[in-house]
């Protein structure tokens, strides 16, 4: 995997929704990757919304993003990130990704403000 960026759900959705911030996330998504866990949390968003399920797995499809699965050691640093990151709020989803983007080297991109409070030892970029 040679990515530069680990794609939070909301960075996803507002490039899905078009929404401020698409423009961003467009261009860094050929250098992006997109937790399992992270997927899950989109796809539900599509389906709450009322998309089929044929057209969630084609519009995720086309993009060609890299899913990378949530393993063990995601699973450990996700929980760990618990206690530096439960004061912000932050979800499952949330440190899931952030627990990728440690892993890989990379840099978070999210559209959710209270990140930039964060000093976790990763790289963080808001969309909006």
């Amino acid at each position: 995997m040679v990515s530069n960026y680990v794609l939070d759900a909301s960075a996803l959705l507002s490039l899905l929704n078009s929404e401020d911030g698409s423009d961003i996330v467009l261009g860094f998504l050929p250098h992006s990757v997109i937790s399992t866990v992270n997927l899950a949390e989109v796809v539900t968003r599509l389906s709450i919304l009322g998309m089929p399920e044929g057209q969630v797995r084609e519009a995720l499809t086309l993009l060609g993003l890299e899913i990378i699965p949530f393993d063990e050691e995601q699973a450990f640093r996700t929980g760990l990130l618990s206690a530096y990151t439960q004061p912000l709020g932050l979800s499952l989803g949330d440190r899931a990704c952030l627990a990728l983007a440690l892993t890989t080297q990379s840099t978070a991109l999210t559209a959710d403000r209270v990140w930039k409070d964060l000093d976790i030892g990763v790289a963080i970029k808001l969309i909006r």
